[in-house]
């Protein structure tokens, strides 16, 4: 899984809490070690060590949503497959 920028997530029910009950979160900075982001509903925004984000994807508080782009290029490439 590559996290960069423009990449969203879809916030669990169990830590909307911790953000401002926004559904989703969306990254537009990384420096270093760290991951800026938006929060979606125009709720805010805030940075993380890019570390914890990895933490909260691998237990599935995160999960990232697939990007037009990505959906595309998925499709490009069953085409090209058959």
């Amino acid at each position: 899984m590559s996290i960069e920028v423009g990449a969203k997530f879809q916030i669990s029910k169990d830590i909307k809490g911790y953000y401002n009950s926004a559904r989703s979160l969306t990254i537009t900075n990384l420096s270093g070690g760290t991951v800026q982001f938006t929060l979606a509903e125009g709720k805010g925004h805030g940075s993380m060590p890019l570390q914890h984000l990895q933490y909260l994807v691998k237990r599935t508080e995160l999960t990232q949503v697939a990007s037009k782009r990505q959906y595309l290029h998925d499709e490009q490439s069953e085409e090209e497959i058959s």
